[in-house]
């Protein structure tokens, strides 16, 4: 149970007395945050959420696999890493046709971001000029661009960046200490040099971590605070909650406290204010309920499913249900500097008017009314 404040003092929900970004909240600090009453905790995150975003916008991405299995880290939450017996099929790198075909069928879909992820350890030099064509062409489609491909040094990252991709995903997991715990083949420094050179190249850097893995509450404030510490804060920050697969080590970890989760989504909000805090995976063991706390504590972005979202998918049927109950709508996509094409508003016109000519289609969704 959450600690209470000291003397039972009211709780100063004040949000001026502080700058709007910090890198240096202290452990003690954060936690003292995690320890407010639910009720003060989500109200101060509905303040500074308001203040920075529309409350009822969510940044929708997809996120596709490009390369699946065989992964050669032993991250015992993951059922692509070649050390544990899952039954996920190893399938090799995409063609870049396909790829494409899914970011249209995404973008039509209603996703503004497209996120593409490989297993490797860090991608060999023949695989880089091959992404690197894929970010190019799913850019010019008109989408957001984000890869997540391991590890990359600082010559790897400028390269993905001249090639237009926006944000690069490198997750820091759980806290220093247990660390270890999860992952061996993988050091929390190579994590943070990752970012770094992200940064160095010019990219967004899209980072979070994955609750409910047997860590401490402490492990989770701990977690947080090396986001915090990122200068600046992480534009997108993935809330994962362990989705437990059969064969990982993971797989009977006990299951985490559906409130604990949104505390972790608040306290994220109120720490890194300008960020996008995603909820991430876990969401489809989420009931209704579950995820609208979610997205009054702050939460602004998802993922609409991680394969090709066709129409009549379940799970693109039910955000669209969530969202019209809600009353949420799809972030507007915003004009990037580096955005390859020419024309947003004819681009939108021309999608608007494909919308209207489908509008009448039994079988086609339209993410754009949700």
């Amino acid at each position: 149970m959450p600690a209470q404040p000291h003397d039972n003092a009211p709780v100063d929900l004040t949000l001026a007395a502080r700058p709007d970004v910090r890198h240096d909240w202290s452990l003690e600090e954060i936690e003292a945050l995690f320890a407010l009453p639910f009720n003060d905790l989500l109200f101060r995150a509905q303040q500074v959420h308001r203040a920075h975003f529309d409350p009822n916008a969510v940044q929708v991405s997809t996120l596709l696999s490009i390369k699946t299995g065989a992964c050669p880290e032993d991250c015992k939450y993951c059922p692509q890493s070649g050390h544990y017996n899952t039954g996920l099929d190893k399938e090799k790198l995409l063609e870049i046709e396909k790829v494409v075909e899914q970011a249209k069928a995404a973008k039509q879909a209603g996703a503004s971001r497209f996120c593409m992820g490989a297993a490797w350890r860090s991608p060999r030099e023949k695989d880089l000029q091959v992404v690197m064509e894929m970010v190019s062409q799913v850019k010019a489609l008109g989408l957001e661009t984000c890869m997540t491909l391991g590890m990359v040094d600082v010559d790897q990252a400028k390269r993905l960046s001249e090639a237009g991709l926006d944000y690069y995903n490198h997750n820091l997991d759980t806290s220093p200490d247990y660390y270890g715990e999860i992952i061996t083949t993988r050091s929390y420094a190579d994590r943070l040099d990752t970012l770094a050179n992200v940064r160095e190249a010019g990219m967004k850097v899209c980072s979070g971590g994955i609750l409910g893995m047997g860590e401490a509450p402490r492990d989770r404030a701990a977690l947080l605070q090396q986001l915090v510490r990122l200068e600046p804060h992480p534009e997108s920050v993935p809330i994962n909650m362990l989705v437990k697969v059969p064969g990982t080590p993971l797989e009977d970890v006990e299951d985490m406290d559906p409130l604990d989760f949104i505390r972790a989504i608040a306290v994220a909000r109120i720490l890194m204010p300008k960020s996008h805090v995603r909820l991430s995976a876990g969401r489809e063991q989420m009931d209704e309920s579950t995820q609208a706390m979610a997205f009054l504590a702050g939460a602004n972005s998802i993922f609409y499913g991680d394969t090709l979202l066709t129409t009549g998918n379940p799970q693109v049927e039910r955000d669209r249900a969530l969202f019209d109950k809600l009353g949420l709508h799809p972030e507007h996509v915003e004009n990037r500097q580096h955005e390859t094409c020419a024309d947003d508003e004819k681009t939108e016109t021309a999608l608007q008017a494909a919308i209207r000519e489908r509008r009448n289609d039994a079988m086609f969704y339209d993410a754009s009314g949700a």
